[in-house]
């Protein structure tokens, strides 16, 4: 599909619900692609991308970031508490908030590194084991232990809807959980449905096969 495709599409779904094309960001998923795919990808106008594991970024990324100032990057996976140091220093948002031992450790770093990125909490809103999560009837609780027993600053919510499902529900979810506890951002969506997402109220939506293809490896 291409980068400028993707964009064209979240512009029409944009006007198709009445929202402002700019309350969306396109968060390009870039791994398992090398370091001269992103800089094509930088050269075309585009700086907001997305990581899923802080191993492969961290071997990657610190020069591209270091070369392109403007570049806003995301950890979209699932984040072990040893990865946080280095997680922390790498990445402007974390989509994957989804235990205490992990809040615990956030803060820790947070306070060492005085480094603040956005931090968004992980809903499974299908109850699937195999995924990271909170699960939606916990999802109040956690949020609030988040921001009363940690400290953390949450500022949205991220879901990954089960594959054999419809995903408009999931994403009614979310943004119904979000609604009531004051958050603004919802990390909605990816390549088959970020259309969708939109019209549920993502404000990132995540994409990476539709603009840099399929990838060889995972």
């Amino acid at each position: 599909m291409g980068l400028s495709t993707v964009r064209r599409e979240i512009e029409a779904a944009c006007r198709a619900a009445s929202r402002d094309p700019a309350s969306v960001t396109l968060v390009a998923i870039s791994k398992t692609f090398p370091a001269a795919t992103i800089e094509e990808a930088i050269a075309a106008g585009h700086v907001v991308f997305g990581e899923n594991r802080v191993q492969e970024a961290k071997s990657k990324w610190p020069p591209i970031k270091t070369a392109h100032r403007e570049v806003e990057l995301h950890l979209v996976g699932p984040l072990q508490s040893n990865k946080v140091k280095d997680a922390l220093a790498l990445f402007d948002v974390i989509h994957s908030v989804d235990r205490p031992s992990l809040c615990e450790a956030l803060a820790k770093e947070i306070a060492r590194q005085d480094r603040r990125p956005q931090l968004f909490v992980q809903v499974n809103t299908g109850a699937e084991p195999q995924k990271a999560g909170v699960l939606p009837e916990e999802a109040d609780g956690f949020i609030a232990r988040c921001r009363d027993d940690f400290g953390l600053e949450i500022t949205g919510l991220m879901c990954i809807p089960p594959v054999d499902e419809a995903p408009a529900p999931h994403f009614a979810l979310v943004n119904k959980i979000a609604g009531r506890n004051g958050l603004k951002h919802l990390s909605m969506g990816m390549s088959a449905d970020f259309v969708v997402a939109i019209a549920f109220g993502a404000t990132h939506v995540r994409v990476g096969t539709a603009i840099f293809g399929a990838r060889s490896s995972e």
